[in-house]
């Protein structure tokens, strides 16, 4: 029997009973994700065996199953099953890349180049936002990000030194697909949420550098802080963008 089912079994019986069942019954599908249980782009298991397994209706399932849809960590396909997302997938890469044609649709094609990669003691406010102790190592990464052969985005990324062993220039070079995707497969470290804050700044020396704009021209800041399971930060960055073709765009519901 997996701990997943004792522990399901438990929480049925010793649970607060503010905590609706559906509730308790995501929280420990979230768990088997974070424990590694089904792998991202894997198929959890159907409806149907899940109820068998901690002991509830399969409605209940479906409720939570249905929230941690909405939250993009698991997929619904038709006809073929619940799958654990992935960053692999386009869908995912612009949920976190919200670059768009001034004339619509997506910006692309991509292309991504790492411009610096070492590991340095984290900054004060870098350390705050990641929730290290003072004096903690983290992973720096600058990259240029240019769209359909245009300099767009300079990002600079900082990443915990702890969870992020091995990470390397050469490394990020020979790595095909979405950054997160990388994270991701070779990290074991998965995105599922971030907060971000968006602000008008003048170009600086490095934008102008890498980004061949004159100096003073407005560019776009925006500075993420991505988290993982159980709310833990795990990613700082922190991306001017070049708005003269594209724009940021962001759809809420």
């Amino acid at each position: 029997m997996s701990d997943s089912r004792r522990e399901g079994e438990s929480v049925r019986n010793d649970a607060p009973t503010f905590s609706p069942l559906y509730r308790q019954i995501k929280g420990l599908i979230t768990r088997g994700l974070q424990a590694g249980d089904w792998k991202p782009g894997e198929a959890i298991p159907s409806e149907t065996e899940l109820a068998g397994r901690f002991g509830v209706s399969q409605g209940t399932v479906r409720k939570a199953i249905d929230e941690l849809a909405t939250e993009n960590l698991l997929v619904r396909r038709q006809g073929r099953g619940t799958f654990v997302a992935t960053h692999h997938e386009a869908r995912a890469q612009f949920r976190f890349l919200r670059l768009r044609r001034d004339g619509g649709g997506e910006a692309g094609p991509m292309d991504s180049r790492i411009l610096e990669c070492r590991r340095l003691r984290a900054p004060g406010e870098v350390s705050r936002l990641l929730q290290l102790r003072a004096g903690e190592t983290v992973v720096f990464i600058r990259r240029l990000l240019a769209f359909e052969g245009h300099p767009t985005v300079l990002d600079e990324i900082w990443l915990p030194g702890a969870l992020f062993r091995g990470l390397s220039a050469e490394r990020l070079g020979a790595s095909v697909g979405p950054l997160y995707g990388m994270f991701e497969s070779e990290f074991g470290v998965r995105m599922i949420r971030a907060t971000e804050s968006i602000r008008a700044i003048g170009a600086d020396a490095e934008a102008v550098q890498w980004l061949a704009v004159a100096s003073g021209t407005p560019l776009l800041e925006v500075e993420r802080v991505s988290y993982t399971y159980e709310d833990q930060p795990v990613e700082v960055r922190r991306g001017q963008y070049v708005t003269e073709r594209f724009h940021y765009f962001n759809e809420l519901s």
